[in-house]
């Protein structure tokens, strides 16, 4: 039987009680901008007051018994909206009602703004994103959530940047504040808390994503991730980082679509540098898509079907047929088939 007593999960929270856990980045702007911002905001209020009262000014009258003009309404707007209003001493002629307008309520706001403007600012700021979890929680989808935000994490997101992917479209998941809050420096959406969590996933929205990318400091975590992203969600990618190769087939039974064992690979990097330290600097070339090359997929043209790849403008280095990688120089790949998908070095500026 359901247990009314066990506590909801995050998942299942409303949108203001995520408010520090789930961050979505907001636009920066200088406090002198949003210090106008609200004294033309007040300005506004006034005249629209001021433009309501003229409109009906048959109903008022002042001590004199005249009729009220738009200087009177807006002098009854000003003592309204500033809460001031009536005492024994009142300006009654237009030029000391003119210097209240312009000078003494214009200073009313700038203290009211001084005064509240810190704890309106908070409560505004919460509201704000609030709201923003809400709309966000409703709309994301085919994004891609990026466990870790540690130096793997960084650079992975440095390389889907680089190919075009929008920030909007990736989300970080950590434990560590200091790397969440460079993560939302840097316009990503952020949760904080353990991955291993299926409700932590849940906030990011992990069961509508396209692709997961566990870059943990662990590979007991990693494990443990994996299995939690791809129990939530059957269709998307799930890339991961392990530091032991022996580790290697657990990720991919817990449901890893590609495994990276980044100590061997940095172990070649380093071995290869000995001898040929060219080939280094041309391999760090081909993985960084914003300068020079880098290595690309794309579908086959209907023009170069029945052709062989090595026969292209590009220098393509293999095949993607059925989901299968089929290098350059196999006999299955001397004709391409309509369907299949090419992995070309491309200009990386391009």
């Amino acid at each position: 039987m359901f247990d009314k007593r066990r506590p909801l999960g995050l998942s299942s929270s409303p949108d203001y009680a995520l408010v520090g856990l789930l961050r979505i980045p907001v636009e920066q702007i200088s406090p002198w901008t949003s210090l106008t911002r609200r004294v033309l905001f007040a300005i506004l209020l006034l005249f629209t007051a001021a433009g309501v009262v003229y409109l009906g000014r048959h109903g008022y009258r002042d001590n004199s018994g005249d009729e009220l003009s738009f200087l009177d309404a807006m002098y009854y707007a000003t003592v309204s909206l500033s809460t001031t209003g009536y005492g024994d001493i009142a300006p009654i002629t237009p030029t000391a009602r003119l210097v209240n307008i312009i000078v003494i309520t214009p200073l009313r706001v700038l203290f009211l703004i001084v005064l509240v403007g810190t704890t309106l600012s908070v409560l505004t700021e919460r509201s704000r994103q609030a709201f923003k979890i809400q709309r966000w929680r409703h709309t994301v989808r085919n994004h891609t959530v990026v466990v870790g935000y540690g130096t793997k994490g960084r650079t992975a997101i440095d390389a889907m940047l680089g190919d075009g992917v929008q920030a909007s479209d990736i989300v970080v998941v950590d434990t560590d504040p200091i790397a969440l809050e460079a993560a939302a420096g840097a316009g990503l959406v952020t949760v904080h808390g353990s991955a291993t969590k299926s409700d932590v996933l849940r906030l990011t929205g992990v069961q509508r994503a396209s692709s997961v990318i566990v870059a943990t400091n662990r590979d007991d975590t990693a494990v443990l991730v994996t299995l939690t992203a791809r129990e939530l969600n059957k269709t998307a990618k799930i890339c991961v980082a392990i530091r032991e190769a022996e580790n290697t087939h657990l990720v991919r039974q817990s449901g890893a679509d590609s495994v990276v064992v980044s100590s061997e690979t940095a172990g070649r990097l380093l071995g290869i540098a000995t001898t040929t330290p060219t080939v280094v600097e041309m391999m760090e070339d081909l993985l960084t898509p914003e300068e020079g090359f880098a290595v690309a997929e794309r579908e086959v043209e209907p023009s170069e079907v029945g052709g062989s790849p090595r026969h292209l403008s590009d220098i393509v280095l293999g095949v993607v047929r059925d989901g299968q990688l089929i290098r350059v120089g196999e006999p299955e790949v001397d004709a391409l088939d309509a369907g299949d998908k090419l992995l070309y070095i491309r200009n990386g500026g391009k």
